[in-house]
């Protein structure tokens, strides 16, 4: 359970969470080795170009509730499609190799067919959604940092961005700012849990 929390009213308390729930279900791919079905141990049996085509083994998909009030007594509600009411979405693979996707360019026109658009209840605007793999948007010297703290935040004066070309699994969410505020006050916090 990953969360997403907003305080709309300033008392450091949510108001508003949107929970993530994550499942993997193995689709037990088997191969005819000598006569007989062996399983095979990877996540995919081939190239992968859509979302859960049949070369993929392990498919990962999750589900995103918003609880309004407090985040295990409030108001609870499924997030689902606004094309078909799905209320269970698929995460794209990871970034695995040219072998699987062809390209990098191919992986991300991939990556894109993940991003859901979504109702979510109590809003009158759909939002859109996406989880998966993306860049570490972070700048981080950590042999600097570390090193007695001899902190340089920006990488700047000879740091080195020690994040560069590292993954993240990314939970991001798109939402009109009239279904976070309470409408008095259009400041909100935010954590994660």
């Amino acid at each position: 359970l990953y969360e997403i929390h907003i305080d709309n009213n300033g008392d450091a308390r949510e108001d508003l969470s949107f929970q993530f729930r994550f499942r993997n279900t193995l689709k037990d791919i088997a191969l005819n080795v000598g006569g007989q079905q062996v399983s095979i141990p990877l996540i995919q049996a081939g190239p992968i170009s859509g979302v859960n085509p049949a070369t993929l083994n392990l498919r990962e998909t999750y589900s995103i509730d918003v609880v309004r009030g407090d985040r295990r007594s409030g108001q609870r509600a499924a997030v689902a499609a606004t094309s078909g009411g799905a209320t269970e979405f698929d995460k794209p693979v990871d970034f695995i190799g040219t072998k699987t996707f062809g390209s990098l360019a191919a992986y991300e026109s991939y990556a894109g067919q993940h991003v859901h658009t979504v109702n979510i209840p109590g809003c009158n605007t759909p939002a859109k959604v996406f989880v998966g793999q993306r860049k570490d948007p972070f700048v981080v010297s950590l042999g600097r940092t570390f090193d007695l703290i001899n902190y340089n935040p920006l990488a700047t004066a000879g740091g080195t961005d020690d994040l560069a070309g590292k993954n993240i699994t990314t939970l991001a969410m798109e939402v009109a700012a009239s279904c976070l505020t309470n409408g008095s006050d259009p400041v909100i916090g935010a954590w994660t849990t």
